[in-house]
């Protein structure tokens, strides 16, 4: 399993067509001297979605309320910037006291449904953890929930083996228990600063 998921070199989307996230992630819009990740409150929606989990069962945004959810865009084939980013969280949230690990729960979401079916996606999020779900849909599906977070992905011409890289942003949406939008995390930050912060939301919120 660790050798056949990536395989095709990952491309972030296009700097135009995320300007606006590029302004966070750079520090335009400023930084709260408590937080590693960018502080987002109020500049964002609050988490929605209606999509399948890895098991193939619709979902939506509430059926995961109640704890800090970390949203992430990417898709199972992804050689670089989807394992190292989920190796990270799972190290970041399994370095949690006990009774903190389920307060946070990750949110893996393939924007790769051709080749994603849920056994495909459960399989590669189990890899990473116990508290990540897999989330796919359809594409307009997850085209409106990209769109909604001010991101956008996109899928080059395959090549010969019929494979195929996906383009799409390396950032973490970081939520509270009530789904409000409260950090953007770089995926430069360490285990350790990823950490801090969602200690703090937990804490904030219990």
């Amino acid at each position: 399993m660790r050798t056949g998921f990536w395989r095709q070199p990952t491309k972030i989307v296009p700097a135009i067509s995320m300007m606006v996230l590029a302004m966070l992630l750079t520090g335009c819009l400023g930084n709260d001297e408590d937080w590693h990740g960018k502080n987002i409150s109020g500049l964002m929606p609050e988490l929605e979605f209606d999509l399948i989990n890895s098991q193939g069962d619709p979902v939506s945004g509430s059926n995961y309320s109640g704890r800090v959810r970390m949203l992430f865009f990417g898709f199972t084939s992804c050689p670089d910037v989807c394992p190292t980013a989920l190796q990270k969280l799972n190290q970041a949230t399994s370095g949690l006291s006990p009774e903190l690990q389920d307060e946070v729960l990750t949110l893996f979401v393939s924007v790769d449904p051709k080749r994603d079916k849920p056994e495909r996606l459960a399989e590669y999020v189990d890899f990473f953890g116990d508290n990540i779900v897999g989330l796919t849909g359809k594409e307009q599906q997850l085209r409106e929930l990209a769109k909604r977070y001010r991101t956008t992905f996109g899928y080059d011409e395959p090549g010969p083996d019929g494979n195929y890289a996906v383009s799409h942003s390396s950032a973490i949406y970081v939520f509270d228990r009530e789904g409000n939008p409260r950090l953007l995390m770089r995926p430069d930050l360490s285990k350790e600063e990823i950490r801090h912060d969602l200690v703090a939301l937990v804490q904030e919120d219990s």
